[in-house]
């Protein structure tokens, strides 16, 4: 057997980053950003408020207290959106709101709250009962969030919905991307059954297309096709022949040891034993498209995904982080690992930390996340600390 990181390694050296194409920002949630976004200008281009309240000179009310409150004369009034920029003398005021461009004359803003009347009569006099702490307190200055030239999102990150708020405040309209990869996906086995049918001796419901499907719409790529192939090499080699045009092709089943491995006759993939539990059969070609042959159990399918093809989906759009996340939390239950390949656990998340889940396709709709114990590791013992893989 080889070694997990081995199998990665070799598989991510082959993966080359697909093309980009420029977009709007607007239609690039989930893409994968292959140049930066920079700020075309200073965010904000303006000093403006972040209060409503007055804007006022700090010479004036800096001994303002409630015992000696400061009587100020309102001259102007300043909504958002406004491109006004009165001129203020000693004594004197602007109403202004959130937003709004805070005037040249105007060093500090003096929240509606810290004043007599508040809002009421607000447009003829401002009368301040506290002071504020500092000059410019309450203004946000002209480029506070970023500056022209700076970069507001780097080269490999996916973007979001918070990063496409970032870019659009920005007022960057449009992003270069990665391409979207372009998936088949094809599950193998005679004993498989569509759901909703009838099952009889010998059928299992077939759950990994649509499971290796939705893994593959997560990771951001399109399934272009999908299909259940039987135990027939040669309908197999004409799925394979169809699927030119992909940048990945996934197959589940059909490469473990048995009489009837319908992936190892007729893919032209290299077959190894992973030091993996589960997921020790692997089938991987480079080349475009890239195929992985994965293990027919959907246990073993969901593992092998999250191990070796996610980490080549996200490399194939260039993304920088390719990997999940990985905590180190307390075991709620112990049990027995297998010595000499990695386990991957499925698990529950609860307050007292990771629990256990059976093995089998259930499971996987329960499990937050995945334990991943090392292969000399026998026994887990309540309260362990583990490595924690997180999926949901």
């Amino acid at each position: 057997m080889i070694g997990v990181a081995e199998h990665r390694q070799r598989i991510l050296g082959a993966v080359q980053p697909l093309g980009t194409e420029r977009m709007p920002a607007s239609a690039a949630l989930g893409r994968t950003l292959r140049e930066p976004a920079v700020a075309p200008g200073d965010v904000p281009v303006f000093a403006n408020s972040a209060m409503d309240g007055f804007a006022v000179r700090f010479d004036d009310v800096r001994d303002a207290s409630a015992v000696q409150p400061v009587r100020l004369r309102v001259v102007a009034d300043l909504p958002a959106g406004t491109d006004a920029d009165p001129a203020l003398g000693r004594g004197e005021a602007a109403r202004i709101m959130t937003g709004a461009p805070v005037p040249s004359d105007a060093d500090a803003v003096v929240p509606f709250e810290d004043t007599v009347g508040g809002l009421d009569d607000s447009l003829v006099a401002a009368v301040v009962t506290t002071a504020p702490r500092r000059r410019h307190v309450h203004v946000r200055p002209r480029g506070e969030d970023a500056a022209r030239g700076e970069e507001i999102i780097a080269t490999g990150t996916r973007l979001g919905a918070r990063q496409l708020a970032a870019i659009s405040a920005a007022g960057i309209a449009e992003v270069t991307v990665s391409r979207r990869p372009r998936v088949v996906v094809l599950s193998t086995g005679d004993e498989l059954l569509e759901p909703g049918a009838t099952a009889g001796r010998g059928h299992v419901y077939e759950s990994n297309s649509l499971l290796v499907a939705s893994l593959v719409a997560e990771a951001d790529a399109d399934v272009v096709h999908a299909a259940r192939v039987l135990d027939d090499p040669a309908a197999l080699r004409r799925e394979l022949e169809a699927a030119v045009d992909a940048d990945v092709v996934i197959t589940t089943g059909g490469i473990s040891a048995g009489a009837y491995e319908v992936v190892k006759q007729a893919a032209p993939m290299e077959f190894v034993r992973v030091g993996m539990q589960p997921g020790k059969p692997q089938g991987f070609a480079a080349g475009t498209p890239l195929l992985f042959g994965l293990p027919g159990n959907p246990g073993g399918t969901a593992v092998s995904f999250e191990v070796f093809v996610r980490p080549a989906l996200l490399a194939l759009q260039g993304r920088t982080d390719l990997f999940r996340r990985v905590v180190q939390l307390p075991v709620a239950v112990g049990w027995t690992s297998r010595v000499g390949r990695e386990e991957y656990r499925s698990v529950r998340l609860a307050d007292d930390g990771a629990h256990p889940l059976p093995g089998g396709p259930i499971a996987l709709g329960r499990a937050d996340a995945y334990a991943v114990i090392p292969a000399a590791t026998g026994e887990v013992h309540a309260g362990d600390l583990v490595s924690v893989m997180l999926v949901s």
